[in-house]
């Protein structure tokens, strides 16, 4: 059998893997505003993104601090928990899912699913443009349907708070421990199984 070479890992391969390790869910953001032609580009990122029958079930509603009433609204459908510190972020959007497919009206099982993929797309491109964003369930989707008239198969999923990551010296002594606390993560041997189960691959 010929021999596999062992550097087949490229140094864009390895590039890639480092800017994902950069991503971080930020709650310090500065007051620079991003700019119309940045965030389509991250949109974009997210309408390449893979879904179940290409169905592309994603939505998203988008405002900026430029747009101070169509930002509040979105800033009212996220809990005061999230509020207090995502009211500093320039961007605020909120993210939907097509519950249905639209050939066949079924159900579509794996809507929220595509778009978790998309928006993970997006963080992803918007880490190589050093832009954060922060991803959050802690909304208040009664508040939401009722400001924004949904139509009924749309479901939300979460809102997103999006900017340039702030100064350490204007952060908000209240978030000075949740911002510097060590990011941890399961190594794989915890989550990626060989021929069985609980068995590490690597």
């Amino acid at each position: 059998m010929e021999n596999i070479p062992t550097n087949t890992i490229t140094e864009q391969a390895e590039k890639q893997l480092v800017l994902l390790k950069k991503r971080r869910s930020t709650v310090n953001f500065s007051e620079k505003s991003v700019q119309e032609e940045e965030l389509k580009m991250l949109f974009e990122a997210a309408r390449w993104s893979a879904s179940s029958r290409n169905e592309q079930p994603w939505r998203f509603i988008v405002a900026t601090k430029n747009q101070p009433e169509a930002y509040q609204k979105i800033l009212n459908g996220i809990n005061e928990h999230n509020r207090v510190w995502a009211h500093n972020a320039p961007v605020l959007i909120l993210t939907f899912a097509k519950s249905n497919v639209a050939e066949t009206s079924m159900p579509n099982n794996h809507s929220w699913h595509d778009v978790g993929l998309a928006i993970g797309n997006m963080s992803a491109q918007a880490t190589a443009m050093d832009i954060y964003l922060h991803q959050m369930g802690g909304i208040l989707p009664k508040e939401i349907y009722n400001t924004f008239d949904i139509p009924e198969e749309f479901e939300v999923v979460s809102a997103i708070a999006l900017g340039y990551l702030g100064d350490e010296d204007k952060l908000d002594p209240r978030f000075e421990a949740r911002e510097n606390k060590e990011r941890v993560r399961k190594p794989l041997d915890e989550f990626v199984f060989g021929t069985s189960w609980g068995e590490g691959k690597f």
